[in-house]
């Protein structure tokens, strides 16, 4: 690792924040595409029951 000097708290915070938001942002996209697939089987279900 390079020495960052008197950035190394502002450089390394901003990577731990990076890193932070991209694990929330993948997080949220499983949660959604996992309640969107919930959905979509439920309306597969009332269109095969009244066909």
């Amino acid at each position: 690792m390079p020495d960052l000097g008197k950035y190394a708290d502002t450089v390394l915070s901003a990577y731990a924040a990076s890193l932070l938001l991209l694990a929330l942002l993948l997080v949220v996209t499983l949660w959604r595409g996992a309640r969107v697939r919930s959905e979509l089987k439920s309306v597969e279900k009332r269109i095969r029951g009244n066909g």
